[in-house]
């Protein structure tokens, strides 16, 4: 496929977290369900028990939600930033869908894509399925059914450079080193979200974090395509 302008590219990264606080308040039927993931799964550590294990719940779309949303794309000569956060995970995945509506409709070309790092195994579907959880209308350009392989806008920066590699998983902060860029994990990481989420109730900084995030995927992107990453000065941030 041939690499479209990425002013027709989206640039998103999403923050989970638990639904509950923690384990001793989530329903009993959950908890089951939830003990039953964990043991198929083996996700369970050596010497965890249940309800430490459930900080893990923000992973997956059956017990977590997206408390945060951050959309990146080019705009003349600045790289345009757009946040969607908050408590009611409905309202923001509505306002995120409106968004990606509003911004394929603006885009000249036929062709617009998003892109996101690991998103095929989690980003696109943890939306999607948040969405019909929510009882949201999936957008055309997240929903793949019946899709062919090409007819599929979904770019992820983890299969680019895995050059059909299946073996191994690169995290985007290791790609940020390789590359030279600055590191998105500096006062945050993806293991704190919950945390700060439920325990600190710091959403402002889980954004900032998140922006980070796709300031450096999309610089990741042009590093991947052979093209020089942008300065941090041409940044807008719009909540």
């Amino acid at each position: 496929m041939a690499t479209i302008p990425k002013e027709n590219i989206l640039f998103i990264d999403i923050e989970t977290a638990p639904q509950f606080a923690h384990f001793s308040g989530v329903p009993e039927k959950v908890q089951h369900l939830w003990e039953e993931k964990v043991t198929r799964q083996r996700i369970l550590k050596e010497n965890e028990t249940l309800p430490e294990s459930y900080d893990k719940a923000g992973l997956f779309a059956e017990f977590g939600k997206i408390i945060c949303i951050v959309a990146g794309f080019f705009e003349k000569e600045t790289f345009q930033l757009r946040s969607f956060s908050g408590d009611d995970e409905k309202k923001l995945l509505i306002e995120f869908s409106d968004f990606l509506e509003k911004f394929i409709q603006h885009r000249k070309s036929s062709e617009k894509q998003l892109c996101a790092h690991n998103g095929k195994e989690f980003d696109y579907p943890y939306i999607a399925r948040r969405m019909l959880i929510n009882k949201v209308p999936i957008p055309n350009i997240l929903d793949n059914g019946g899709k062919k392989p090409w007819e599929v806008a979904l770019i992820d920066t983890l299969e680019l450079w895995k050059f059909g590699d299946y073996k191994a998983f690169t995290s985007l902060n290791l790609l940020a080193h390789i590359f030279g860029l600055p590191s998105p994990k500096q006062e945050l990481d993806g293991s704190k979200v919950g945390t700060t989420y439920w325990d600190k109730n710091d959403l402002a900084s889980i954004v900032k974090y998140c922006c980070t995030d796709v300031v450096t995927l999309a610089n990741v992107y042009l590093c991947l395509k052979g093209q020089e990453p942008f300065k941090e000065n041409i940044v807008v941030y719009k909540p």
